[in-house]
């Protein structure tokens, strides 16, 4: 008798333990912006000052996330290059931007084209406020590459 209820006693602790560690990854993985269960993961270049290419990339992000659904998907828009200026905080597509990081879209703007940038206008333009700065955008997408996502280049 003594030893089932220390069998049972040990399986609980087992079971109780596996739940606390789902419970932390699945933490862990909201807190970096992850989807648990999208079906698909795209990265998005923007390296054009083209405002059509600009729009055709928003227009892309907002396509995706109609076909399948905000929490199916994770995107992610990564900005270089004369690309940059589609995260300017004046850009023309400010709202779009805000409706698309409203869905779950994330935007990576490069900080070594914003410093390049900086150095030619005199001052560092302000960025859109949901831009991210990553390092170099190039190294970004190839880390989402590394993690799986698809790059497409509209």
């Amino acid at each position: 008798m003594r030893f089932e209820r220390h069998r049972t006693f040990t399986f609980l602790g087992l079971l109780i333990s596996l739940l606390i560690l789902l419970v932390i990854s699945f933490a862990a993985s909201a807190e970096v912006g992850q989807k648990l269960f999208a079906e698909k993961k795209i990265v998005l270049q923007i390296s054009d000052r083209d405002p059509l290419k600009q729009a055709l990339v928003l227009n892309v992000a907002n396509n995706l996330l109609q076909h399948y659904g905000p929490d199916q998907i994770e995107v992610e828009i990564v900005a270089f290059a004369s690309g940059l200026r589609l995260l300017f905080k004046d850009n023309v597509n400010s709202d779009r931007i805000q409706s698309l990081t409203d869905n779950g879209v994330q935007f990576s703007a490069c900080a070594n084209t914003l410093r390049s940038m900086s150095r030619k206008l005199g001052e560092t333009p302000a960025l859109n406020p949901h831009a991210v700065m990553v390092s170099a955008g190039v190294l970004r997408i190839v880390e989402l590459i590394d993690q799986g996502y698809v790059l497409v280049k509209p």
